[in-house]
């Protein structure tokens, strides 16, 4: 029963993380480093305020402890590039965040697929959460 427990989760888990990504377009690392560079992206962090204090991608939110005001933490330009991440390719969190950003008639609402863990794994640099 627990191995079909386990396996049931894994699939809606799955399922869901597909879903998500098709309703939220994938930025790519090289176009997520140039909005960046150009201060023309909102980083929505996922992933926990412990592991935002730990290290998150330079300028994000921690989306936990921001969530009771998001509204007036993200940009006046509803056409804003915004973007939401978690732990990895496999992490679904970032919906949540995704889909706030999109009840407040944010347009364009992408997804970082490598979350965290593909950020440092190609060496780019992270900063410590106060």
């Amino acid at each position: 029963m627990k191995r079909l427990t386990a396996f049931l989760c894994t699939l809606l888990l799955t399922a869901l993380v597909a879903l998500a990504g098709e309703k939220f377009p994938h930025i790519s690392h090289a176009d997520l480093k140039k909005a960046i560079a150009e201060k023309s992206v909102t980083l929505l962090d996922v992933n926990g305020t412990e592991t935002y204090k730990a290290g998150h991608i330079p300028g994000a939110l921690d989306f936990e402890t921001a969530e009771a005001d998001i509204a007036a933490k993200l940009p006046a330009d509803k056409g804003a590039l915004i973007v939401a991440y978690c732990a990895d390719e496999n992490c679904g969190a970032f919906a949540f965040a995704a889909e706030k950003a999109r009840e407040f008639g944010y347009t364009n609402v992408q997804h970082y697929s490598p979350g965290i863990i593909g950020w440092k794994k190609a060496g780019e640099k992270t900063e410590p959460g106060a």
